[in-house]
């Protein structure tokens, strides 16, 4: 798996989950992950979602380190496992990194009674798509939140790490599952 920390602050409005676009961004060809810092605006209509969409729900926040994970084929339930590693990877980073109680429930992580994430994963027509963002300053969401800010981690040593580790586990799940003979 590819990955990349991209270093261009830019808005995430939801739009921004669509099949290609890791590669019109980046030129990142095949399966990769990237991560990048900018605010979140996420409008009801622009909602994957469809519990939230319905309850006229939206997501929005200040700052938010964003990551972004496409990967070829269309099995949903293999992209909810991969996105809720990708979750688990980033509490494993955030606990190291600030020595707070991080819990995750699902894909979501909680400092305390705050949010610190949100996250969703789609399938597209070629591939299926993660998006996982991260407060940074949770100013103007909706919810109570906690965020990488007040926590004091810096969130582009916490993207670098957070995307190798995922690579790392993608590497290793592909070389389990080459070791192996089948049985009868």
């Amino acid at each position: 798996m590819k990955t990349l920390f991209y270093a261009k602050v830019f808005p995430y409005t939801g739009k921004e989950l669509h099949s290609r676009f890791i590669r019109e961004r980046t030129g990142l060809e095949g399966d990769a992950a990237i991560a990048w810092v900018g605010p979140c605006d996420v409008p009801n209509e622009n909602l994957v979602d469809t519990e939230d969409r319905d309850a006229g729900e939206f997501i929005r926040a200040k700052s938010m380190l964003h990551f972004i994970v496409e990967t070829a084929g269309k099995d949903l339930h293999r992209a909810v496992y991969r996105q809720r590693l990708l979750a688990a990877i980033a509490a494993d980073a955030i606990r190291e990194m600030s020595d707070k109680i991080v819990v995750r429930q699902g894909d979501d992580l909680f400092v305390g009674t705050g949010k610190l994430s949100v996250s969703i994963a789609t399938k597209s027509p070629v591939s299926t798509l993660i998006h996982l963002g991260i407060n940074i300053d949770g100013t103007g969401a909706p919810v109570k939140t906690s965020d990488l800010k007040t926590l004091g981690i810096d969130p582009q040593a916490l993207a670098k790490t957070v995307l190798e580790r995922f690579a790392a586990e993608e590497d290793g799940i592909r070389h389990a599952k080459s070791k192996v003979r089948p049985v009868p």
